[in-house]
This record gives structure tokens, sequence and C-alpha cells, in this order.
């Protein structure tokens, strides 16, 4: 793909770094309100940062729109809207549907004309071709700091059947649906909930694949820091990792959301009291613990995980066969996350809640997998360069907004 060409080409499938999504918004295809463009800071290596627009809409409950458009939803569900530049309140355990700043304008094909000449949105008169072997398509996902406040959100698109995922061929608004559950929340336009990344087709590092990887290139490491041998570590469509409740007599090893707290505004980093919204879960001599129904807990993976700089990876949902458990909100890892093998990686956050019943985890039960995915290329940054990464190196953290 060349910057000085109205033409996208694509040779391999996999995720596209920033430097492609860049000539994406260059030529169109990534879009925003003309009041707002899309600004650099906004791209990170796999994937671009989604802003809120300039109203919410409180609704009577979620949706899917099928065979409607998210607006024609929101005629018959909506109880009353309200302006966020100023800044607003969400109210926790509250439905809102916020339209997003940016929109999609994806390819309908990989081999026609698609746009006439877009370029930062304004039409020049030439045309813009993709070159490829599979359509693009996008996958959002919530940002760390918002799984880490419990806040649940998923993008919604014009006749969708699924969230997140938006299909080939999508051109059209992006509209987030979030519900704040453990904390009220105050947000304010251009504040940045989600992200995404998209795909020149869908290709998954097989678990051989990501064996032999992890035998040359190591992508997990064990409480002593070490390589997982290749006869302890565990795939099956996917890298799977535990929970870390084991620790020294008064460690730390986890956090409880606490009930009735006061609201987070979202601009505050660094800035509220721990003590305020959280209470600590100390390591026991049976490490194990029984997580309250509806409860939400935040713990720490027990391995150290790291994303070499060719692939990404996203956490994967528990698998409800092996308890009615939800293991994050948000599960999406830029290349770099980890740094280097000499880094020795970095823990995975946990964002944890029981449903229905109690339910009892262990030190080193088996909570979620790791999904790995190609790049099309390795990004021109990776996470912990040249950007603020707040989570890079990390153990067990709470979100930016407390002091740490």
């Amino acid at each position: 793909m060349s910057q000085s060409s109205n033409a996208v080409h694509l040779r391999t499938k996999g995720v596209l770094p920033v430097q492609k999504l860049k000539i994406l918004r260059d030529l169109g295809i990534l879009t925003s309100h003309p009041d707002y463009p899309i600004k650099d800071n906004q791209f990170q290596p796999n994937s671009l940062d989604l802003r809120l627009g300039e109203v919410a809409y409180r609704v009577r409950c979620s949706f899917l729109p099928e065979n409607e458009t998210v607006e024609e939803k929101l005629e018959k569900l909506e109880q009353y809207s309200f302006s966020l530049r100023n800044g607003a309140v969400l109210e926790e355990n509250c439905v809102y549907i916020i339209p997003l700043l940016e929109s999609l304008k994806l390819p309908k094909s990989h081999y026609s004309i698609q746009h006439q000449g877009l370029t930062n949105g304004q039409s020049n008169g030439e045309e813009v071709q993709l070159h490829a072997m599979e359509n693009l398509s996008a996958k959002a996902n919530p940002k760390s700091s918002t799984g880490r406040l419990d806040v649940f959100t998923r993008v919604i698109t014009d006749y969708s059947h699924r969230f997140e995922e938006i299909n080939p061929g999508y051109q059209g608004n992006l509209y987030l649906e979030v519900v704040p559950k453990s904390f009220s929340i105050k947000v304010r336009t251009g504040q940045r909930l989600n992200q995404l990344r998209v795909r020149h087709g869908f290709e998954v590092v097989s678990d051989q694949d990501l064996l032999r990887i992890h035998d040359t290139d190591p992508l997990l490491f064990n409480e002593d820091i070490k390589p997982v041998s290749m006869e302890q570590i565990k795939v099956n469509q996917g890298l799977f990792m535990s929970v870390q409740l084991k620790g020294e007599q008064g460690e730390v090893i986890g956090y409880k959301a606490k009930k009735h707290s006061n609201f987070i505004d979202l601009e505050n980093i660094g800035h509220y009291p721990v003590d305020d919204f959280w209470e600590p879960i100390y390591a026991n001599k049976d490490a194990r613990i029984i997580l309250e129904p509806e409860a939400f807990y935040i713990f720490a993976s027990k391995e150290r995980i790291r994303v070499p700089a060719n692939l990404a990876c996203e956490m994967m949902a528990y698998d409800t066969g092996s308890g009615e458990l939800r293991t994050h909100y948000a599960g999406f890892f830029d290349s770099g996350f980890g740094g280097s093998v000499n880094d020795k990686g970095a823990r995975a956050v946990l964002e944890v809640r029981s449903h229905d019943v109690p339910f009892m985890i262990e030190d080193g039960q088996t909570l979620f997998s790791m999904q790995f995915e190609p790049n099309t290329e390795v990004p021109s940054f990776i996470y912990g360069t040249e950007i603020e990464s707040n989570y890079q190196g990390q153990g067990l953290k709470l979100g930016k907004h407390f002091k740490q």
C-alpha cells in the first residue's frame, strides 16, 4: 500500500497495523464528524480509539437492530436524550446509546472501485481502489480502562445481528451501548471508551503454530519468570492462562468493587483513592476465594504474557460449560504488550463477575484463553513505545483513574 496512491494494496491476511489504518483515514474509509477530525493520537499499534459523540440516549433496554437502522430502534426505545458536550453523568445499571464521532465506509468488494477520491473525507476527483485477497471487516473492544471500571460497552451498527462485529462493506455510523455497572461515570464528547481494529480476512494462529512460535519466541512465562515448558503449555484454539490467588500473608491479590460509591469523572487520572471504591482481597493460606453472585472483581493472571510485534491478541470469553463466569470486558492486546523476551511479559488483568450462584476459584485455575491473529505487517510502533501505554509491564493494577 502506498501513501502516494489512491489504491489500497493488501497482500497478507490479518489485523491492519497503524500505518495502514492512517492510510484508510486519509482515503476516507475511516472517517469522522466534520467538526472532529481523526487525530494521530487516536491510533494504537493495531487499532483506532473511538470517541463519544455529542448526544447520549437513555433507552429502556439493550437491543440489536437486525432489520432496522439504529435510529429506527431508538425511536421506539428512547426515554430521553441529553448533551455530552459539557459533560454528563451516566447512572449505574442504566442503558445508554451514544453515537460515536467516527464512522466507516468499508469497501463493498475487494477488487472494484469504491470511493470517488476521498482524501481526509474530501473529494479530489480521483478514484480509490482496494486490491486485496478478501474484504475488509472490523471488530471493536472496550479499552482496558473501561473494563477495569466495570463499564460494559458494545458497538452497534445498522442492520446488525451481532455486537462489536462490523461486516465487510458496512458504510454508516457507529453507535456505542454503554452500561456502567459498579460505578456511575461522568463522560464528555471526545472521550474514548472503546477501540476498533480492521481486518483483512480473518486469520487465527493455529495451535500448532502457537507452539512453534513459543518454542523459539516465548509467549508465556511462569511464576519463576521462565518460559512455560512445551510440556506444560496448554493450547486449544488459543493459549490458556490461569488466575493468581497465591501470595505472601497480607499481600493484595485482588479487588472487589464497593457498592454505592460516588461517580467517577473520566477526565480525572490518578485522582480517586482506592479505598473509596474498592475492597482489597488479601492472600489466604487456602489460595482460593468464593465469588459473590454479580459482584465485580479484579484479579491478575498467574502467568505473564507477551505479544510479539508481528501478532495481535484477544482474550476470549470464558467457556460457560465450566461455570457461569465472565472473565473480561476489555480483551484486546496490541502488538508489543509485555515487551521483548528479555522483559519476560506482563500479567493480564482479569475483570471477573460470577452470575447467578456463588462460584469458587482457586489459585492456578484456568479461566481464559488468548487467541492470536497475525498482523498484515509489523506496526510502525508497538505497545509501550512512542505512546503512553498505561499498563505495560503491569502486575495487578486498577484503572488509571485511581491513585496507584
